[in-house]
């Protein structure tokens, strides 16, 4: 690459709990010899999926080339966060050869694309591609896809009515400004699932785009980078339901930390995140637990009702030993002092 080369940018959107950070952290260790850099964004003040990433580091992709920005969204920081992460990257020498940007799974990626245009960076970096993971499972099910026949027969009724949640518009926004989407918790779904995801998919999507299936997040990274989409050129292509807006709405969702101390036994845990999924409608869980008498500690990564938990790391010297779980639901939904009531006992 010449220093008057573009630097490209692969955007990673989807949902919560998709295997976004799974994806990325495939990317970095198998990188076959490219320098990369990535740029995680978090929803809610607790950073775990960037100290994930860093815990993956090699040569090729050191640990101060993976910038954590736990700040909601960059979309809604440009000129403050983004724009500065971007450029401290490209000042790194080496230069990376690629960045990855995970977004936060509620973020809507045009206005990030938008980004791209600002005058600082726009000759410097063009968006090689927008990679949308969604989970197969959750799709097929018709968790973030509305049924339109129905909608559009009670629109007839009532045009007053308005049956599309925020959670549909954030997935149909994430489809249509993809340039593949990455079909992922296959294994779940089983192949009458996937049939169905993709069905959805295919509904959905203002554009045909390729659907490709993982597992754990493994794929050849000549299937995803390379792309030369500079998708920053080609906007009016991916429609959004925030087009013509002044801003995107981020207060349809919130998030809040609840923090404690040792656990006994991580089955408990995970049978109050499971209650906290039924009856509060919470969305996300993901955070660090102690558990007594266990020298490592326990990663905890939950989407709705489906909770996963590993031991990541052993414990510092010196590191508090305790537990922290950021809690993620729409925003009437959050409520700290019952949250922590489930969650802390």
């Amino acid at each position: 690459m010449t220093d008057l080369a573009k630097v490209p940018v692969t955007i990673v959107t989807g949902f919560l709990g998709a295997g976004k950070t799974t994806l990325i952290r495939h990317l970095i260790q198998n990188a076959e010899g490219r320098r990369l850099a990535v740029v995680v964004n978090e929803f809610g003040t607790l950073g775990v999926d960037g100290e994930i990433l860093k815990s993956c580091a090699i040569p090729d992709c050191p640990a101060e080339n993976i910038v954590e920005l736990a700040n909601g969204c960059i979309c809604c920081t440009v000129a403050d966060d983004f724009i500065p992460t971007v450029e401290r990257l490209l000042a790194l020498e080496p230069r990376p050869d690629h960045i990855l940007i995970e977004t936060s799974g509620l973020a809507l990626p045009k206005p990030l694309l938008k980004a791209f245009d600002w005058p600082a960076i726009r000759s410097r970096i063009t968006v090689d591609g927008v990679l949308a993971l969604a989970d197969a499972e959750a799709v097929a099910e018709g968790r973030f896809a509305p049924d339109l026949v129905a909608l559009e027969a009670q629109r007839a009724a009532d045009p007053g009515i308005d049956h599309e949640t925020p959670l549909a518009e954030v997935f149909e926004d994430q489809l249509a400004c993809a340039d593949m989407v990455l079909l992922t918790k296959v294994d779940l779904a089983g192949p009458e699932g996937v049939a169905a995801a993709r069905a959805v998919i295919a509904a959905e999507a203002p554009r045909p785009v390729p659907v490709v299936e993982i597992r754990e997040g493994a794929i050849d990274p000549r299937v995803i980078l390379g792309l030369g989409a500079a998708a920053e050129d080609d906007l009016a292509a991916r429609p959004s339901h925030h087009d013509g807006a002044d801003d995107h709405e981020h207060e349809d969702f919130d998030s809040t930390v609840v923090t404690f101390g040792e656990i006994a036994d991580p089955a408990e845990l995970v049978a109050r995140i499971e209650q906290l999924a039924r009856e509060h409608k919470v969305l996300r869980v993901k955070g660090y637990a102690a558990v007594t008498g266990k020298p490592m500690r326990l990663l905890v990564q939950a989407v709705g009702s489906r909770v996963r938990h590993q031991y990541d790391r052993p414990w510092r010297p010196g590191e508090p030993r305790g537990t922290a779980l950021v809690a993620i639901a729409e925003h009437d939904h959050v409520d700290p002092a019952a949250f922590r009531a489930v969650l802390a006992g």
